[in-house]
């Protein structure tokens, strides 16, 4: 049996602990690196060789340093044969599609079944995509072109990492200095997502991407 070597990144010690928990129940999986930040994840891959030491890396969307966008880029553009499954507590309608078109191998909600995250690992390892049901639906209306033309759906990657900055509370400073940019740069990208997704403000930002990243209830 062929062994599948993996790289998790996540900068939670839990999360990388509870990935390698539920990858131990498969035998051919095997964990043989980690990293918590986002310059960490691409020295570690590199470290090992890319694909030539690596069958996939799982990769979260938030991380300090660098976010999982960015590296997933790097990863692509450096090591376009490597595999990665995105892994992320954000919405798979909303974002799947988006880390799919940048070169992800597959995007999976972390709240996914054991058995689910197994499947995934095997699929994108063995040259497979991986996409569940909410987002192959997203992917489907994408591609139709059906998919909403204005708001969040319409963001730049670099401005849909300013957004998502921004709803999570941070400054026009603080921002600038975790993705390298000047705050007047910011500024710009601030006042184009402001008009793009049809809000005045931050808190209206806020309370927009409230309503179009809240997942669906249960019955």
């Amino acid at each position: 049996m062929k062994t599948v070597h993996i790289l998790i990144g996540d900068d939670h010690r839990i999360v990388r602990e509870g990935l390698k928990q539920v990858l131990a129940d498969a035998p051919e999986i095997k964990v043989v690196a980690e990293a918590e930040t986002g310059p960490e994840i691409l020295q570690r891959v590199n470290a090992l060789g890319g694909h030539g030491g690596l069958h996939a890396v799982l990769l979260d969307i938030a991380l300090p340093g660098r976010d999982g966008m960015d590296v997933l880029q790097a990863l692509k553009k450096n090591w376009p044969l490597l595999p990665v499954l995105m892994l992320s507590t954000y919405p798979e309608k909303q974002y799947a599609v988006r880390c799919i078109k940048l070169g992800a191998a597959g995007y999976l909600n972390k709240s996914a079944s054991s058995d689910d995250m197994v499947a995934a690992v095997r699929k994108v390892a063995s040259g497979g995509l991986y996409v569940s049901a909410i987002a192959a639906e997203a992917l489907a209306s994408a591609v139709n072109g059906s998919a909403a033309r204005g708001g969040i759906e319409s963001l730049s990657h670099r401005e849909h990492q300013v957004f998502r900055l921004l709803t999570a509370g941070k400054s026009v400073g603080e921002i600038g200095a975790q993705l390298g940019l000047a705050s007047n740069t910011v500024s710009t990208y601030r006042l184009r997502i402001l008009d793009k997704t049809g809000t005045k403000n931050d808190v209206e930002l806020a309370l927009h991407a409230e309503r179009h990243t809240k997942p669906p209830s249960v019955a």
